[in-house]
C-alpha cells in the first residue's frame, strides 16, 4: 500500500513541477493510475527485432532479473528469517549483482540496432556505477 502512495505522490509532485495535468483522471484523485499502468504494461505488444538475435534479446533481461532476485537470498528479513545462511553473504551478493550488466548488454546487443545497443551500454554503465558507488 505504501508503494502505491509513494508512486501517486511522485506523479502528483512531478506533474506540479512540470506544470502539466498529471494522473488525476484515473479514479478518484488519480489513485487508480498505478493499476492502469500495470494493465497497460501487461497488454502491450511484445515486439521482436526483425534482424536481431532473438535468443540474446530474450535471455538478456531474464539474466538481469534472475540475478537481482537471487541477490535477495543473502538478505536477512528477520531474526530467524534468513533464506540462505551463508557465511560469505556479502561476497555472494556482490558476485550475483555483478551479473546484471551482462544481461543489459546482451539485450541491447541482441537487437542489432545501434540505438538500442547504446541504450544497453548506458544501462550497464549506470548499473556498474551504482555497484561501485555502494562500496566506495
Amino acid at each position: 500500500m505504501g508503494v502505491l502512495v509513494i508512486v501517486w505522490l511522485e506523479r502528483k509532485i512531478s506533474a506540479a513541477i512540470q506544470q502539466r495535468i498529471g494522473p488525476e483522471y484515473s479514479g478518484p484523485l488519480g489513485i487508480l493510475q498505478a493499476l492502469a499502468d500495470g494493465t497497460k504494461l501487461l497488454l502491450k505488444e511484445d515486439l521482436l527485432p526483425p534482424r536481431g538475435n532473438i535468443r540474446l534479446f530474450r535471455v538478456g533481461p531474464s539474466i538481469a532479473v534472475i540475478s537481482i532476485l537471487l541477490s535477495y537470498l543473502v538478505i536477512p528479513f528477520g531474526y530467524h528469517l534468513v533464506l540462505a545462511d551463508l557465511s560469505i553473504g556479502v561476497f555472494v551478493w556482490i558476485a550475483i549483482s555483478s551479473i546484471v550488466p551482462i544481461g543489459l548488454l546482451m539485450s541491447g546487443y541482441g537487437s542489432k540496432n545501434k540505438y538500442s545497443f547504446s541504450g544497453g551500454l548506458r544501462a550497464a554503465a549506470q548499473s556498474i556505477n551504482q555497484l561501485v558507488m555502494k562500496y566506495h
